[in-house]
């Protein structure tokens, strides 16, 4: 039987999607790694407080693991030529963005979003359950019966079988048109070693190194397909152990703060599943761990707009990555503040709000006009945080 044909349209489409995934977990192990307490002085027992502390660098890690995913996967679509996509919906993702299966939304660390962790990084054909909550709303099938020109999202199973697929649509397409014809970008507006020490920033050249960069985002996620040992899912399942044995000694143990689930900055239209924060204090952390995010993303998508090797591209990547360094100490302060009235069981969270828009700027002076004032507003916001005398936004305004 003939196989239909696959166009790059849809290769990059399934790619767009593969980004927004990416990013989206590593958000959701972010706010996850920002609720746990810190010490004895946060009610932690002292082996308590050595074990949370170990499983916060531990998820932290997982996170640049799949920040490297992302280079990856923004690599692969700069190589077919394409822009990669650097946005993503706000939290928490409506029916249908995804397969029914994959729930992704933002919730502070406890038992059942360790198992939400487990359940999505779990490789094909294992039985390891959803987290309780994490439920989906609906189900529902994506994609079409017949072919059709316009691309959309199709169902998988588990992020190995999403990207297989994606895999044997770049083996189709580089039979149809060629290699050199496939993988056309300008390698010089990848990310390299030189700019970044992430795995996934390897050079993608060919088909043996786009689909190497699948095999490797698999194998260090599922761990598949031989249980890699320190793989995301081992990772997380030996978290879970070492969390039942301390929970069995002391029934009381609870290892994070009550951070709101899907916090909001405004009054959400469908309140549902959210947390507006109206605290004063909480708000304006989270806003500007929020503006410090966005400008991160921008000035990631500067960097595959820049050509390297170069200072300019280079510059733009060491400033998004201490833009990180300031979003992980605000975002661990705003965990440990109050929501507000309307949510005194919960504190609030960092909310990774969206951009309409992070695409890269036009490289040049006017990009770099928008950067620097950008900077200076930040910079402002941080300051102003820092009265507080609170010890994690005065390191972030430094």
């Amino acid at each position: 039987m003939t196989q239909t044909a696959v166009s790059r349209e849809h290769v990059l489409h399934a790619l767009y999607e593969a980004a927004e995934l990416e990013h989206n977990l590593m958000c959701t192990y972010l706010y996850a790694a920002f609720s746990l307490k810190e010490g004895e002085d946060e009610g932690l027992g002292a082996d308590e407080a050595e074990a949370v502390a170990r499983w916060r660098r531990t998820i932290l890690d997982v996170a640049i693991d799949e920040m490297g995913h992302l280079v990856a996967v923004w690599n692969i679509t700069a190589a077919l030529g394409g822009a990669p996509r650097f946005g993503r919906t706000n939290f928490p993702l409506d029916p249908g963005y995804l397969p029914a299966g994959v729930v992704v939304k933002l919730a502070p660390f406890s038992p059942a979003v360790l198992q939400h962790f487990i359940h999505l990084e779990r490789p094909h054909g294992s039985t390891e359950p959803d987290g309780a909550g994490f439920a989906p709303e609906h189900v529902y099938s994506r994609g079409a019966p017949g072919a059709r020109l316009t691309p959309m999202g199709l169902d998988y199973e588990t992020v190995g079988d999403f990207y297989a697929a994606i895999g044997e649509d770049l083996r189709r397409l580089v039979e149809q048109v060629g290699e050199a014809q496939t993988f056309c970008g300008d390698p010089a507006l990848q990310l390299s070693p030189s700019e970044i020490d992430l795995q996934g920033a390897t050079p993608v050249i060919c088909l043996k190194t786009a689909l190497a960069a699948f095999d490797a985002i698999v194998a260090q996620g599922e761990g598949a397909p031989t249980h890699t040992a320190g793989s995301h899912f081992e990772t997380f399942l030996a978290i879970r152990t070492e969390f039942d044995v301390l929970r069995r000694r002391n029934p009381d143990f609870s290892p994070a703060h009550p951070a709101a689930h899907n916090p909001v900055l405004r009054r959400p239209p469908v309140p549902q599943d959210r947390v507006w924060i109206e605290d004063p204090e909480a708000a304006a952390t989270v806003d500007t761990a929020n503006a410090a995010y966005g400008l991160m993303l921008r000035l990631l998508a500067y960097a595959y707009a820049a050509p390297g090797p170069g200072a300019e591209k280079s510059l733009a990547v060491d400033a998004a990555i201490d833009l990180m360094k300031a979003l992980t100490l605000l975002a661990q302060h705003a965990a440990r503040l109050p929501a507000g009235p309307a949510h005194p069981e919960c504190h609030a969270g960092v909310s990774f709000t969206a951009l309409r828009d992070a695409g890269a700027l036009p490289v040049g002076a006017a990009a770099r006009r928008f950067l620097t004032e950008r900077f200076a507003e930040l910079a402002d916001g941080a300051r102003s945080l820092a009265k507080s005398g609170h010890p994690r936004p005065v390191a972030a305004a430094r």
